[in-house]
């Protein structure tokens, strides 16, 4: 599966999640907007520590949604390289593997694979 599809498979699960718990959707929502409206560092520099946490916690939806948004936001392959060295010091050898998965998220979402 690409992870294009990917990434249409999971607003798609999140859709229908959110109409079952729209509550508690919104309120995640509420907190996910003043995270990143909030604090000293930019947005761009939180998606690279979501980013991070993503591959450490190896949550593929996770890879490809901060990717995803990375890439709108005028990430470079370079800096996307270099939070996932940070992620594989962290986490080690499964991390590594995952930092793999994400730089094809990011080769194929970006057009450069």
């Amino acid at each position: 599966m690409s992870w294009s599809d990917k990434l249409g498979n999971t607003r798609n699960q999140l859709r229908s999640l959110n109409k079952c718990i729209p509550d508690t959707a919104q309120a995640f929502g509420a907190l996910g907007k003043s995270v990143k409206e909030g604090g000293t560092l930019d947005f761009k520099t939180k998606e690279y520590v979501a980013l991070g946490i993503a591959v450490a916690t190896k949550c593929e939806a996770c890879i490809a949604i901060h990717i995803e948004t990375l890439i709108r936001c005028g990430a470079t392959r370079d800096e996307v390289g270099d939070v996932l060295a940070m992620s594989i010091q962290m986490g080690g050898g499964p991390s590594m593997m995952y930092a793999a998965k994400a730089l094809a998220c990011y080769d194929e979402l970006a057009g450069t694979a």
